[in-house]
């Protein structure tokens, strides 16, 4: 499990340790680690869930987890586009603007293009 999970974890416990304990425990423990899929394919579903949901506060951490899990930025972009055309123009506009910030996180100060 990564530090910002476990800080995101941590956080939560604060206020609902329940709700806490079963992220932890059933969806990142269990639900993410099953063997059905890759993480990489969790990773896939998960952000275009998110995306169409237009669930924009989740957004970047599972953007990060699917770097980590393999997803390049180029399919995400590629994921993103083609997403506007089901989930509405303005949910993809938002996912474009979630991806450009995590590139502004990671390389301050360069500027990032389309590929």
């Amino acid at each position: 499990m990564s530090n910002k999970q476990t800080l995101a974890i941590q956080e939560m416990q604060q206020i609902a340790p329940k709700f806490a304990e079963l992220t932890d425990r059933i969806l990142f423990g269990d639900i993410w680690e099953r063997p059905g899929l890759s993480k990489r394919d969790r990773s896939i579903a998960t952000v275009s869930t998110l995306i169409a949901l237009n669930r924009n506060e989740q957004l970047p951490f599972h953007l990060e987890r699917a770097f980590e899990n393999g997803v390049t930025r180029a399919e995400l972009i590629e994921l993103i586009t083609h997403l506007a055309f089901y989930s509405g123009w303005p949910t993809a506009a938002s996912a474009i603007n979630a991806l450009k910030a995590l590139d502004a996180k990671a390389n301050p100060g360069k500027r990032q293009s389309g590929e």
